[in-house]
């Protein structure tokens, strides 16, 4: 044989096999003749591991029933109390019977149908029951004929209820006898034995304990949680009888848990919303509730909602499963909900709706939903999401027409929760303006508005910010002004309404947020009384209807969005002169038309001609008039913006009446004020 170099070696050039050197060995015979490497020996066939029966469960529970902590060993008897409701739902079962023994073990037990006990056609040797219980994917509910709608639909709860029970016991009361099968871990520990016969009983008992070897030694039921889910349940369906009962040695002396109760709630969801609530104070006095059947397509519903003043929640359930995560049918919930308050705003003509999510409408939302669909789909075994599409629809579609007829029935309530959403709404808006806010000031010092002429002194005490109308009164106040004490912030005109504008549309409007920037304090429940940058706030407008109007405007932005401002104290009216009056050497200025007359009467007596001059507005007046009229502090008249004690809520109602979205509440208040009106020559 020729000679080569390794063609692997340390830079050997290899050179070709003559070819009368021996034949080559073929690839394969090369690969059977190489040594093993320490890897492939430690990894062989026989360590391919085949797990039978029901040993996967107990190897990996956490795929099974999320873990093995408290929450999984609960997930338990939810498991079990989940078969006995499937059977009540689907009409064969009027009561559920809980017991919670001394020993840790739990026993259910319902007058159902009974788990069926006859040879099983395909495991000849095993009765039905024991195939339930010992196989994985058995069971009675992939066939829709059986259950209409089922909670377990995977064919894994009771058997994993018994793969993860030290013990567990089977009694069936069917065909007029009676039948029992233990098990343990997993396994069949008898056979199936015929008791004997029952003339007055039918139905499935189960008695199981958990294995301390999956969930640790001393893990046990808590009464109280057990106690809690058994009564979710009789009040997600309202045709069953659910009796509980606990050993007295196993509650604390203090527990609320009682050792017997019976569970019947024939209104159902709405019962159990009312229990959860308690006696909070409602939005509306009423709670929504209502319901379909399953003859209204591929799933029916029940629902009971309300709104409080609190942090909102949803508790959802899918065929009596309760879906924590919630999933489908809450999204179906939340849309129904805020086409319905959409709705009925575009029917109210309230435009400040329009701003309204969801998220609004879910806030301090309390909501109980309930839904029955054929063949759900979850996310996990653990059931805590849904995922059916179609359950979206069915909500939707069930609550829609319900809940339209619901606000349309009683108008004054639906208005009251129309604005209550709308408040919500605001609040949101107003957060995520303030986190921009807060987002700039990170990088940079915000700029005081540029029409600001502000004073040089840096304390609040003693200083005084006057918001002016327009330009051209800007610049006179700019003149007249104390530089040291006294700024001036001018206003393009009327400003925006904010007791009909929604928050969206405060947002951004450039003359409030120039307000808002040169205060420095913040709204509503973010007001900082410590950060108002001005001791006085003093709004000075012309002395004419317009200026009223504005000044009224003024007024309502403080009320509504700091009133705070006005309640310590900070909140002035400047009173300038409508006219100036003139004789001789003598001037004086009057406020309005009857202080005019009284000065002609009392001042200007002496002979000569009276030259009296009327101020089309504060743009006109020379500085040194404004100063000495509405500026200087030894001279001017404030009119201080207060609330009357004991008056607050007819203070909100007449702002509301001449400042809101209704003109008919406007056209009241004239209607039922005209003659005052008339008395003072308006």
């Amino acid at each position: 044989m020729a000679e080569t170099d390794d063609l692997f070696g340390s830079g050997a050039t290899a050179r070709a096999i003559k070819p009368e050197a021996a034949p080559r060995e073929a690839p394969a015979a090369r690969r059977a003749a190489a040594p093993a490497t320490p890897s492939e020996t430690s990894y062989s066939a026989a360590d391919i591991e085949v797990l039978e029966g029901l040993e996967p469960v107990r190897r990996r529970p956490g795929m099974y029933i999320g873990g093995t902590d408290e929450k999984a060993l609960h997930h338990l008897f939810a498991e079990v109390i989940d078969n006995s409701m499937d059977e009540a739902v689907a009409g064969h079962a009027t009561f559920i019977d809980v017991e919670l023994s001394a020993d840790g073990s739990v026993t259910v037990t319902d007058n159902g149908r009974g788990i069926p006990v006859d040879p099983h056609p395909k495991f000849k040797d095993k009765s039905a029951l024991e195939v339930i219980m010992t196989t994985l994917h058995s069971g009675g509910k992939f066939d829709s004929k059986v259950y209409e709608t089922s909670g377990g639909l995977h064919g894994v709860g009771i058997s994993v209820v018994n793969a993860l029970s030290e013990s567990l016991e089977v009694e069936v009361a069917r065909g007029k006898r009676l039948y029992r099968q233990t098990f343990s871990r997993g396994h069949a520990t008898s056979k199936l034995e015929m008791v004997g016969e029952v003339h007055n009983r039918r139905g499935t008992r189960t008695r199981f304990k958990p294995d301390e070897q999956i969930f640790g030694v001393g893990a046990h039921f808590r009464p109280e949680r057990i106690f809690a889910m058994t009564r979710s349940k009789a009040y997600l369906f309202g045709g069953v009888e659910i009796r509980w009962s606990c050993a007295p040695e196993l509650l604390k002396p203090d527990a609320a848990t009682p050792p017997t109760a019976v569970f019947h709630f024939p209104a159902g969801l709405k019962d159990f919303l009312a229990a959860e609530l308690d006696n909070e104070k409602l939005i509306t006095s009423q709670i929504f509730a209502g319901r379909t059947d399953k003859a209204s397509g591929h799933g029916a519903a029940e629902w009971a909602i309300a709104w409080y003043p609190g942090d909102g929640f949803v508790r959802s359930y899918c065929n009596t499963i309760p879906t924590a995560e919630g999933g489908t049918h809450e999204q179906g919930l939340r849309m129904a909900l805020l086409r319905g308050l959409k709705s009925y705003a575009e029917l109210t003509g309230n435009k400040r709706a329009a701003a309204i999510t969801a998220e609004d409408v879910m806030t301090s939302c309390a909501a109980m939903l309930s839904v029955f669909v054929r063949e759900p789909e979850f996310v996990g075994q653990t059931k805590d999401k849904l995922s059916t599409a179609e359950a979206t629809r069915i909500v939707e579609k069930a609550m829609g027409d319900p809940f339209d007829h619901w606000l349309t029935a009683a108008p004054q309530e639906a208005s009251r929760l129309l604005d209550w959403v709308i408040e919500r709404a605001e609040e949101r808006l107003r957060r995520r303006q303030e986190k921009e806010v807060n987002r700039k000031t990170a990088v940079r010092k915000l700029r005081l508005p540029g029409k600001l002429a502000d004073c040089s002194q840096t304390a609040a005490q003693g200083s005084e910010i006057f918001i002016v109308e327009g330009d051209s009164a800007g610049g006179s106040a700019k003149q007249a002004r104390n530089r040291t004490s006294q700024a001036v912030l001018p206003l393009r005109g009327k400003i925006l309404n904010v007791a009909n504008a929604g928050r969206e549309k405060m947002a951004q409007n450039q003359q409030l947020a120039d307000l808002m920037q040169a205060l420095g304090v913040g709204a509503r429940s973010h007001y900082r009384d410590d950060d108002l940058r001005y001791d006085k706030v003093i709004i000075m407008t012309d002395a004419d209807v317009d200026g009223a109007h504005i000044a009224s405007l003024l007024i309502t932005f403080f009320y509504r969005e700091m009133p705070a401002l006005i309640e310590k104290g900070h909140l002035y009216l400047a009173v300038p002169p409508l006219y100036r009056i003139s004789q001789g050497g003598k001037t004086l200025y009057a406020r309005d038309d009857r202080h005019k007359e009284e000065l002609l009467a009392t001042e200007f007596k002496a002979k000569g001609k009276v030259e009296i001059g009327r101020f089309k507005g504060l743009g006109e007046m020379l500085p040194g008039q404004l100063k000495e009229t509405t500026m200087e502090p030894s001279k001017r008249t404030l009119l201080r913006v207060g609330i009357v004690d004991g008056e607050i809520a007819l203070t909100q109602d007449v702002v509301e009446q001449l400042m809101g979205n209704k003109p008919e509440e406007r056209f009241r208040f004239i209607q039922e004020r005209a003659v005052f009106a008339k008395e003072l020559d308006i």
